[in-house]
């Protein structure tokens, strides 16, 4: 598990794909072989406990300050993380009176609020409404734009399309790379934009590492091609950056990442 890489882990029920991540979470230990390093680890199980003695606010402090946050840090990036997953006007609610989708979002925040180096997503969407799936996409970008490394499964084959660095198929026992992807360009949408520099400054780092694809046009003028659930990351990373640099353009190409979309357009 690289810094920084989203990997994503296939295959049919019951063939193994949560005992896998509950062995990276550590939760569980394995009977064969070992696992190596200790990365600061976060998890979303696929069922989370609601019948705990907390409310949504009073629980994510708790594992705040677990994680090594002072409680006034623990309870503003608690506060935060609910109120971007639209679950605020909950924060006082006790956890066995939350709604199945509002306890899932309680289940995402706990693993962000703390900046985590690995992040492990067991169907982390299933239960979220449109707008916090999307917030946990963009979420899973900033994480990885910072360095952290996520694996994650999902029942939904767009989910994330196109931004995958790799993708496991766990068969029969055995887990395999799938080799297509390294042949084979990521499909899904994708978003390029065009942006103007500062005379000899370089692209930001997190916008290289965002980027699926990045091309210089004109001395100081580079086309940026990423995933389009990564594109508010990568903006982001360019307009925050000081000096900041000049957005030309922005769209949203359904062409794969390796094209240029000139050559997509003869294509069409």
């Amino acid at each position: 598990m690289p810094p920084g890489k989203l990997i994503r882990i296939e295959g049919p029920n019951g063939t193994g794909k949560s005992t896998l991540l509950r062995l990276l979470a550590r939760l569980d230990a394995p009977s064969e072989g070992r696992i190596s390093g200790a990365p600061r680890t976060a998890y979303v199980p696929e069922r989370f406990p609601t019948a705990l003695p907390f409310t949504a606010l009073g629980y994510l402090t708790h594992l705040g300050t677990v994680h090594g946050l002072s409680r006034p840090a623990a309870t503003r990036a608690a506060l935060e993380w609910l109120d971007r997953f639209g679950a605020a006007p909950y924060a006082r609610t006790p956890m066995a009176q939350l709604s199945k989708g509002s306890s899932q979002k309680v289940a995402v925040a706990q693993a962000l609020l703390a900046d985590p180096e690995l992040l492990v997503l067991d169907e982390a969407w299933t239960g979220l409404d449109s707008a916090a799936r999307a917030e946990l996409e963009r979420a899973v970008a900033e994480r990885t734009a910072a360095g952290t490394a996520v694996v994650f499964v999902d029942h939904d084959p767009r989910r994330l399309a196109g931004a995958p660095d790799a993708t496991y198929t766990v068969h029969d026992g055995a887990l395999n790379l799938r080799t297509d992807q390294g042949t084979s360009p990521p499909t899904g949408p994708h978003t390029t934009v065009v942006v103007r520099g500062p005379s000899g400054a370089s692209l930001p780092a997190e916008a290289i590492r965002i980027a699926t694809r990045a091309d210089e046009t004109t001395p100081g003028t580079h086309r940026l091609t990423a995933p389009a659930s990564h594109s508010d990351v990568l903006l982001r990373a360019l307009l925050t950056t000081r000096p900041s640099w000049h957005v030309v353009s922005v769209s949203q190409e359904t062409t794969t990442p390796s094209e240029h979309p000139s050559e997509a357009e003869s294509r069409r």
